[in-house]
Order: structure tokens, then C-alpha cells, then sequence
């Protein structure tokens, strides 16, 4: 099964040698599940010729807002619609998560209650889920033919399903404690409160749940629900 990754952003430069892109990222989460991928870095302009070059497509991180006036959000937001109704699946992560909720009709903000970073702990449908997250914005208001999936007291709306259309989280299953370490020190200083800086950091090396968000993800490729 061949992934469309749409990029929304980059890595930091100086986390390239040692992590990898978005793209790498992805393809290390999702290995094992018969999945091929392509990339087009929407960021730079470059989008696919429609929503059949893949047969699924995943939205990834970035520092950049939805709502932001970028050249490239609206063909992204309208590329969205159309993978919908070519009935294509489509997964969306962080900025990803966000875009798809506006391209769909929600809201997406930038939250007046400040950043989450590093572990969080996520109610998923009942099942219990620890995640890094690194966000500000959040989809503060779903799109009518979304269901939420997963919330805690910070986040109400952590995950979207769409019917067997999208899925989508905000928190970033890519991401391992070395990812955080590294964001905190090349994006966190001087934009996130060194306290919570310091708090996430100190919780980085207990585990992470990332290993069955990425079961959730291939199995909604795969079947059309993640689970």
C-alpha cells in the first residue's frame, strides 16, 4: 500500500543528521505494515497531481499554524476535501490533526492555556495512551462529521475520526524522548517556560505508547478504523 506523506514543516536543521526528517520518521514508525511512501513537501509548494497518486496520505507536524496566511494552506485544505471524497484514507498528526479539522469545517486556535510538551497521558475511547506531544494550537471546535476520540484535561480534542474517512491525532507518535530532548533545546528555549521545559525533560525517559498508535494508524490504513 503505497502512503502519500504530505510535509508541512521540517525537522531543525541542526536534528536532520541525527533524527531525520519527517518523512524517515514516519517510515520508521509504520514499518512492518506493507506500506510504501512518497513524499511532496506541500510546505515548499509542491503537491501531488491529485488524491489518487497514493492510496492513503498522512499529514505531518509543523511549526507552522493553520490558520496562518501561508500560500500553501489553501490548495492543502482543498486537497484534503478531495481525498475525502475520493474516498482515499487520510491520517493527520499535530499540525496535520489541525488542518484537517479546518479544511473540514472546525476551528483551530492557539490556546490560551499555553504549550504541552514532552509525555502526556490521553483517555483514548476508554483505553488508557501516553504520547509525546509538542503543541500550542489545538482544534478547539470539531468539524460536524467528526467524533472525538481521545481527550485529557488539557486537550479536549486529542484525536478525530471521520468516519472511515481520517484519523487524526494531535500528539506526535514519531517522536521518541531523544526527539524531545532535541526540540526542547532547538525550538523550547525562550518560546515554551523553562519550568515546563525542565518538567518534561526530567519525565522523558519513562515510556511512551507510541508502538500502539502506530498499530492504530496501519489498521485504519489498512481497515478503515483504528481498532
Amino acid at each position: 500500500m503505497k502512503i502519500g506523506i504530505l510535509q508541512t514543516g521540517y525537522v531543525p536543521e541542526e536534528m536532520m543528521d541525527s533524527h531525520g526528517d519527517y518523512p524517515q520518521l514516519f517510515a520508521g514508525l509504520l514499518a512492518g505494515h506493507d506500506f510504501t511512501f512518497q513524499t511532496w513537501a506541500v510546505v515548499d509548494g509542491a503537491f501531488p497531481s491529485g488524491p489518487n497518486d497514493a492510496d492513503g496520505w498522512l499529514i505531518t507536524g509543523s511549526k507552522h499554524g493553520a490558520y496562518e496566511d501561508h500560500a500553501w494552506i489553501p490548495p492543502l485544505e482543498t486537497l484534503i476535501r478531495q481525498i475525502v471524497a475520493a474516498d482515499r484514507p487520510l491520517v493527520g498528526i499535530c499540525f496535520g490533526h489541525q488542518i484537517i479539522a479546518q479544511a473540514m469545517g472546525g476551528t483551530v486556535e492557539k490556546f490560551s492555556g499555553g504549550w504541552a510538551i514532552g509525555r502526556q497521558t490521553y483517555d483514548f475511547d476508554g483505553t488508557t495512551r501516553t504520547l509525546n506531544a509538542w503543541h500550542q494550537d489545538q482544534v478547539t471546535h470539531i468539524p460536524t462529521t467528526a467524533k472525538r476520540l481521545a481527550s485529557n484535561d488539557f486537550c479536549e480534542n486529542a484525536a478525530l475520526i471521520y468516519g472511515r474517512y481520517a484519523f487524526t491525532v494531535q500528539a506526535h507518535p514519531e517522536f521518541d524522548a531523544r526527539f524531545i530532548e532535541g526540540l526542547a533545546e532547538a525550538r523550547g528555549r525562550g518560546l515554551v517556560p523553562d519550568a515546563q521545559i525542565d518538567t518534561a525533560l526530567a519525565d522523558i525517559a519513562n515510556p511512551v505508547d507510541n508502538a500502539a498508535l502506530s498499530a492504530q494508524i496501519a489498521h485504519f490504513f489498512h481497515h478503515r478504523t483504528p481498532s
